[in-house]
């Protein structure tokens, strides 16, 4: 079925999920860049070896400034901004929480500064760089699942980084027939059109459910005490982070440190669009962190977040039809949506809260041997973007939830409606 969206901003929506859809589905990744640019390749290939001989640094060192106007197409900035990314992290964080340095060098600074300002993203590892840039097929004919799927570029921690990124990547996979159905949602609230709002909405949650089921992967492919213990300082960043509380100085760029996020699930424009199309409100000092990750992702995927938040309130929509199909489709969807986010404070008690624990134990008795009691001691109780982690992800747990409450009134009032959706 045709879905006709009338206004730039409907049309803009519409084109923004279609090449998405287009980028995950249907196109390869650079893998390669301009064999000027060898010796960021070269290097960034080898992080994980480099940082655990403790020579990145000294390789970064030796590396030549290179100009970033080589690089032409949009594919090949993102493959650049992606191992300017990954070396950066290593040569950051190469010696632990307590041999940080204060200084990014000119000659992986400055390229590093041009390549964001070109792509619109800040100069630091993203989720956009790290999920959505950063993997490949080992057979190019084959399916998107574990076994076929490979990092281009990687931090250290083996096997379990490369889990870490690619079940993000599947659980962004599994959104895409949610985010097809978005503008179908949008016009049918514009035409009236209960029926297709109602089956938009019902899809919608089918997606909501899946990337749960997918994220589910983490406990097979991701070792708990590895990515506690090794991967997760190399996701981490330079604001709001105690172990480099002034910033990072770009050499080149400007004289004063600057401060940006590690990298975050909140990073994701998926629970952002789902939110602004729910009305799912957030406040206080969740809302902003989840407002300033917005500045993490490509202009594009924040464009269509900021699209999807000036159409009309879909739950004024629904509360003013009597009809009981699209009241228990929109109720079902915001709680498939809670769902996923009570399953993603699970994973992070598991890869985080619990080890964490286990490693303040094993410093209070004296003991190092076990892997997880190497994790920066700063960073316990934070998310690698800088957050309050468990109280920031049941803040925004809990704001979902008022979601569900607002709209309980409307639907309990009927009782052949109550018994519907209890019986869900």
């Amino acid at each position: 079925t045709a879905v006709h969206l009338q206004s730039p901003r409907a049309v803009g929506i519409y084109l923004f999920i279609f090449l998405f859809y287009a980028l995950i589905l249907l196109q390869r990744l650079q893998e390669e860049l301009p064999s000027y640019y060898k010796p960021w390749m070269d290097i960034a290939l080898r992080v994980p070896e480099l940082v655990l001989s403790h020579e990145l640094r000294s390789c970064i060192h030796k590396m030549p400034l290179l100009s970033s106007q080589l690089l032409q197409r949009h594919r090949e900035l993102r493959l650049a901004h992606l191992a300017l990314s990954v070396m950066s992290m290593g040569y950051v964080w190469q010696e632990g929480e307590n041999g940080t340095v204060q200084v990014l060098p000119r000659n992986l600074a400055v390229p590093f500064w041009e390549v964001s300002q070109r792509l619109g993203l800040p100069p630091i590892l993203t989720h956009a760089d790290a999920v959505l840039a950063n993997w490949r097929k080992r057979d190019p004919d084959g399916p998107f699942d574990m076994q076929n799927l490979e990092l281009l570029l990687s931090l250290p921690g083996g096997e379990s980084t490369r889990g870490f990124f690619m079940v993000t990547l599947l659980v962004e996979l599994a959104a895409v027939p949610s985010l097809r159905n978005i503008p179908i949602v949008i016009n049918g609230v514009r035409s009236g059109d209960v029926e297709a709002v109602a089956k938009g909405l019902e899809e919608i949650s089918e997606s909501l459910q899946d990337m749960k089921d997918t994220l589910k992967l983490m406990q097979a492919h991701v070792e708990p005490s590895v990515f506690y213990g090794i991967m997760r300082i190399y996701l981490s960043g330079w604001k709001d982070n105690p172990c480099m509380p002034k910033g990072l100085v770009y050499e080149g760029v400007q004289t004063e440190p600057m401060e940006y996020s590690g990298g975050s699930a909140a990073q994701s424009s998926l629970l952002h669009c789902y939110d602004e199309l729910l009305g799912v409100q957030h406040e206080t000092e969740s809302g902003a962190f989840l407002f300033r990750m917005r500045n993490y992702m490509l202009p594009a995927h924040k464009q269509l977040i900021q699209d999807i938040s000036r159409e009309r309130p879909l739950r004024s929509f629904v509360q003013q039809q009597d009809n009981e199909r699209l009241s228990q489709a929109f109720q079902l969807c915001v709680s498939k949506l809670l769902a996923l986010r009570n399953y993603h404070i699970t994973v992070v008690s598991r890869f985080v809260t619990v080890p964490a624990a286990r490693a303040r134990q094993l410093r209070d008795t004296g003991e190092a041997s076990e892997m997880v009691s190497k994790a920066p001691t700063a960073l316990e109780e934070r998310g690698t973007g800088g957050s309050g982690i468990m109280s920031f992800l049941k803040t925004v747990r809990d704001e979902t939830r008022d979601e569900i409450a607002k709209n309980a009134s409307n639907i309990y009032s009927r009782p052949a409606l109550c018994m519907a959706y209890v019986s869900k």
